[in-house]
């Protein structure tokens, strides 16, 4: 099951691609990692792709990661008496905490904590962005707008206040419960949504406990001023551009999504891109030649993944879409162009052992033209290093833990492998041998670099360099 893209493919499951055929199917056009998204759906629901995912791992033997993505403090209006309204410019309109039904000229908002920071002239945008209203006047349970787009509202629409950082925790009740479930079912990645400020990670990390990777989605504004240290005490990061969308001008987004990408490949961490990126799929059975423009500058970007949302939670074609996402990001990654984008930006490595050997790695892979690049890690930190040199051969991760495995599934340019523990070194030069060759990396008596720590079990120790030719006895090799 060795995959021939670099970039990894994230998909959303969901109704049209629930059943375990389907999930099979997602995963045979290319999936590498399952999003499950819990802000529909149930805990059986949920049970029921993790049991699906993981006997398609157990069947084929190739790690997948499984990403929790938790709701969040999502604002929504409340539903209206007698069905949808129609705004019009000019229109006063007031938005208050008191629960009843709603009407022409009021709707509750259930978030208390919104109102005390609603001040005179903020603007809010409801369903998307598609209206949007200007405060006149607030008070601690109201707050009383002027229309300024108007449009038709419906029960339960999305509510984003651009600009303001609002005083919610980024982990709601409901997001506690969903945390504790898919923690218990072995995720391996969890998602945090609408991040404002450095502490929100703080409170996910004492409760995660290690027990899953934390990803932080950027969708807010807010956090953009606290960039540089939320992906600092992130494991992973995503480009969530659908809120961000809604709360930036159109222009921003795409120099903003480089500024995450960069920052993130400056400091070792995956980030993957998300949202629309090939949504005319939900309905259509190829996307625009805009969106497959759209997928692949995120891969020439040098972003760790892709990620389709409605397209295969939803769309009409989910098997399609993650099958044309493949061969948009193969066939990107063919182009010289890409080689060459990814030379032009090297990043310089820090002054660790770590990256002196990794950096090392790449050069004498290239120097002696090695098949591939051979990891053995525990924590999953020495094969993130040698990803982040973005070389020009395949990275192989060998670990003897499942759940790092798993989640080095979302990291560009790994095959994670999960091998038994290694007694020493010696007999570890052998499972990265033996892996290079049953997995189509190399041939008998082609190179390969290894890298790892010792002593084995100790986390970003990365200190060895070994290079090594497939197929020799450790004793010829040594």
């Amino acid at each position: 099951m060795r995959r021939q893209h670099l970039t990894k493919i994230v998909a959303t499951l969901g109704p049209a691609s629930a059943a375990p055929e389907s999930i099979r199917a997602l995963f045979d056009a290319g999936v590498d990692v399952f999003r499950l998204n819990f802000s529909h759906g149930d805990h059986a629901d949920k049970k029921a792709n993790i049991d699906a995912i993981r006997s398609i791992e157990k069947e084929t033997g190739r790690p997948i990661a499984i990403m929790m993505d938790l709701q969040g403090p999502k604002l929504r209006v409340g539903a209206f008496k007698d069905g949808p309204i129609e705004l019009q410019a000019g229109d006063e309109f007031r938005l208050e905490l008191e629960d009843k039904p709603g009407n022409q000229s009021r709707v509750t908002l259930p978030h208390k904590e919104i109102f005390a920071a609603l001040k005179a002239p903020t603007d809010l945008l409801l369903d998307d962005g598609k209206i949007r209203l200007r405060v006149i006047e607030s008070g601690t349970d109201f707050a009383n707008t002027e229309v300024v787009n108007g449009g038709a509202l419906s029960d339960r629409k999305g509510v984003n206040v651009p600009g303001v950082a609002l005083p919610l925790s980024a982990l709601t009740e409901k997001d506690l419960k969903d945390m504790n479930f898919g923690l218990d079912q072995g995720v391996d990645i969890c998602a945090l949504s609408f991040v404002q400020r450095p502490q929100d990670l703080g409170d996910a990390r004492k409760l995660i406990q290690g027990r899953a990777a934390l990803l932080t989605k950027l969708e807010k504004p807010t956090a953009i001023n606290h960039l540089e240290q939320l992906v600092e005490m992130s494991d992973m990061v995503m480009v969530a551009r659908g809120d961000l969308g809604v709360e930036l001008p159109p222009e921003v987004v795409p120099v903003l999504q480089k500024r995450i990408v960069a920052t993130c490949r400056e400091m070792g961490k995956p980030v993957i891109v998300a949202t629309q990126m090939l949504e005319s799929m939900i309905n259509a059975p190829t996307p625009t030649r805009a969106e497959a423009s759209d997928v692949a500058t995120a891969v020439y970007d040098g972003a760790d993944g892709v990620m389709l949302s409605a397209e295969t939670a939803a769309g009409q074609y989910p098997i399609d879409a993650v099958a044309i996402m493949n061969r948009i990001v193969e066939h990107t990654e063919s182009d010289l162009r890409y080689r060459k984008l990814l030379e032009a930006e090297a990043l310089e490595p820090e002054a660790t052992a770590a990256d002196a050997i990794s950096a090392a790695a790449r050069q004498v892979a290239v120097t002696l033209s090695a098949k591939a690049i051979v990891t053995y890690t525990t924590s999953g930190s020495t094969t993130i290093r040698a990803a982040r040199e973005r070389p020009e051969v395949p990275v192989i991760g060998l670990t003897p833990s499942i759940a790092t495995a798993r989640r080095l599934a979302a990291v560009w340019g790994v095959h994670s492998v999960h091998t038994e523990d290694a007694r020493d070194f010696g007999e570890m030069v052998q499972f990265a041998s033996d892996h290079a060759l049953q997995d189509g990396f190399a041939l008998e008596g082609d190179r390969i670099v290894i890298t790892a720590g010792v002593p084995f079990g100790t986390p970003g120790a990365t200190n060895i360099l070994r290079i090594a030719r497939v197929g020799q006895s450790v004793g010829q090799r040594l």
